[in-house]
């Protein structure tokens, strides 16, 4: 063999074990990855080559699969009161993916997560029968919730309180995620994008807003557990007026005539005087209430139910009067309604918070759990003494305060009502928020709920938490008690 030759068999061979390594390293490292990858229209039509699994509630499936028409795509995905859930289980498009639990669970739902497969179906990758979602959503309050919220831009979320359960979680407007099931609801998607109410935004847990006085009660509680205060009926030291440290800034009550000045704890809940906890957020420190703050759950980047809600915010960095500003809730202090539940939730279970979560496992075809999420996983927020007394507190809010209308025959309620300027210089319509807890005596069942109205189309002198959003919050606890 001449050198010519060899020096091209050498080559030649060196090419083939090239090609070879590729070949093995596209199989063995980059299969899975390629398959999985949203681009891939084999993957598509292997999740809809099944009827979907559903999404449970109340032990009966929201959810559907019907057969398609053509196409590579056998079945798309239906939905059962799908406005009415929608906040709960997002939607599974066969164009635009997945969302909120769809999307989460998606492996789940169509079939293709390795949990579900026997060894022979690992090996030979046949494609299994789904598995199903188990929520903890409570169809009443959902219900309750949803036609209480109406034509109103807000959200509402419902939490046991001793079991961290999501009883219920409504976003409006909602909208029906059958209409962008399939390939071709183009017109339906772009109507849904272009709507400037964006209902496909999940109020409840994406889109944090300043919840004005409702934050009132984790300043409280800062108070009453940093013994800046000995109990809620003890004398402030809350001048009214007020003026913000080191400003020419007077800050006002929204009831000129309440009695604010030195207020008690209590009374400053009641008549939600803006002098007390503005004096009282300056006289902690923005350290003492953020880390009240971040106790409750602000600055929380992970705070998963399983979907991930986003932050709420208790800020760093200000001067004392932008720190008064955030004892009512303003300045750049944001919340979801979800959080403003978790704060309610953990002042009615002793102080405890149970970790909030709205499924409660994952099963395969056969019934058996691949994932259970455990009840009760609590952390100690305020001694179980500032608890009682945050309690009582709420309590006189609604017998006697600014949430009268949150009552609930009957039944034990306590509540703090809230309204957030919304714009520059309060130019907007401002938001009005309620949140609170409920139990019942006689049976021993308990809920905490919040609910924020971004709009209701009312005029801005009719918006308050007490006249918008505690009418909801009564119909919700009302539903989870009976």
């Amino acid at each position: 063999m001449n050198k010519t030759i060899r020096h091209t068999s050498v080559f030649v061979l060196v090419l083939v074990l090239a090609l070879l390594g590729r070949a093995t390293w596209v199989q063995a490292y980059e299969g899975k990855a390629l398959a999985d990858d949203s681009k891939n229209r084999r993957k598509t039509i292997a999740q809809y080559a099944q009827p979907l699994g559903n999404i449970v509630v109340a032990g009966s499936p929201v959810t559907g699969s019907k057969k398609t028409e053509g196409g590579d795509l056998a079945y798309k995905r239906t939905y059962t009161d799908g406005e009415l859930y929608a906040a709960v289980t997002g939607y599974s498009s066969q164009a635009y993916g997945a969302t909120q639990l769809e999307g989460i669970y998606d492996d789940v739902l169509d079939g293709t997560d390795d949990r579900l497969k026997n060894p022979v179906d690992a090996v030979t990758r046949a494609q299994q029968k789904p598995g199903t979602v188990v929520t903890t959503i409570d169809p009443d309050v959902q219900k309750a919730a949803y036609e209480a919220l109406g034509n109103k831009k807000g959200a509402a979320v419902a939490v046991d309180p001793a079991t961290g359960r999501v009883l219920a979680m409504v976003s409006t407007p909602s909208y029906d995620p059958s209409k962008i099931a399939g390939t071709t609801d183009g017109a339906a998607w772009q109507e849904l994008m272009a709507d400037e109410d964006k209902p496909l935004v999940n109020r409840a847990l994406r889109q944090p807003l300043p919840p004005g006085s409702t934050f009132k009660l984790v300043v409280a509680a800062a108070a009453l557990e940093n013994g800046l205060y000995g109990s809620v009926d003890t004398a402030t030291e809350s001048p009214d007026p007020y003026t913000l440290p080191n400003t020419r800034t007077v800050l006002k009550n929204e009831n000129a005539s309440a009695p604010c000045e030195n207020a008690t704890i209590r009374t400053a809940l009641q008549y939600s005087c803006n002098n007390v906890f503005a004096k009282m957020a300056a006289d902690l420190g923005q350290d003492k209430v953020k880390a009240m703050a971040e106790k409750f759950g602000f600055n929380h980047a992970e705070l998963d139910v399983p979907v991930r809600a986003y932050a709420s915010v208790y800020p760093s960095g200000m001067d004392a009067a932008q720190t008064a500003l955030t004892g009512i809730g303003q300045f750049d202090v944001t919340a979801t309604p979800l959080q403003m539940a978790m704060v309610s939730a953990a002042i009615a279970n002793d102080g405890l918070l149970a970790a909030p979560h709205m499924v409660s496992e994952v099963v395969d075809s056969d019934g058996d759990a691949l994932t259970s999420f455990d009840d009760g996983d609590t952390t100690r927020i305020v001694s179980s003494s500032t608890a009682e007394q945050l309690r009582s507190a709420m309590r006189t809010v609604v017998d006697k305060g600014t949430g009268t209308n949150a009552a609930v025959a009957g039944a034990e309620v306590g509540g703090k009502t809230g309204t957030a300027q919304h714009g520059e210089n309060n130019s907007k319509t401002p938001y009005a928020w309620f949140t609170s807890y409920a139990k019942d005596p006689s049976t021993g069942k308990q809920v905490a709920v919040a609910v924020m109205i971004e709009d209701s189309g009312a005029a801005r002198s009719e918006v308050s938490g007490n006249g918008l959003a505690a009418p909801v919050a009564q119909k919700m606890m009302a539903a989870a008690l009976k």
